[in-house]
């Protein structure tokens, strides 16, 4: 496993759409393994492949219950209101103020190639459509209502 350099906002990759992952090769396990163990380093909850230089349709979250792979995720429903804030490794030192569902079922893709579906609501439901958002090129800054500046040494 290695540390992946985080992309930050202005990098181009940021932006674009994410492709589908065609097959699950080994590459795409050890991109899995080094998203994760950046993620960790950094004290993420989310961690999406254009974050780490890599267009492709794979993104992982863990809110506390353990990291959640998903290949080529497609969002199937999505419910209700949450308003809170959110940041993100890939804009530093910024965080604002987000409207997201607070209930979404998502249809993706292990790393062994099984799907599954998940449904999730509030502080997980909420990183999964950040995450998704990553692989449309969208950034949370995007749909931020306030801006909350903070310290970096917080």
């Amino acid at each position: 496993m290695a540390i992946r350099q985080i992309r930050i906002d202005g990098d181009p990759i940021l932006r674009k759409k994410s492709k589908e992952v065609k097959k699950i090769t080994p590459s795409i396990v050890t991109l899995l393994d080094d998203m994760k163990e950046t993620m960790d380093l950094e004290d993420g909850v989310g961690l999406a492949a254009p974050q780490v230089g890599s267009l492709r349709r794979i993104f992982i979250v863990d809110v506390g219950e353990g990291v959640t792979e998903f290949i080529n995720p497609e969002i199937m429903e999505k419910d209700g209101e949450q308003v809170g804030p959110e940041g993100c490794l890939s804009v530093p030192g910024e965080a604002g103020i987000v409207s997201r569902a607070n209930y979404v079922k998502v249809k993706a893709l292990d790393r062994d190639g099984n799907e599954f579906i998940i449904e999730a609501e509030e502080l997980m439901a909420r990183a999964i459509l950040h995450e998704y958002d990553h692989l449309e090129g969208v950034l949370f800054i995007d749909k931020m209502e306030e801006i909350e500046e903070f310290d970096q040494e917080d």
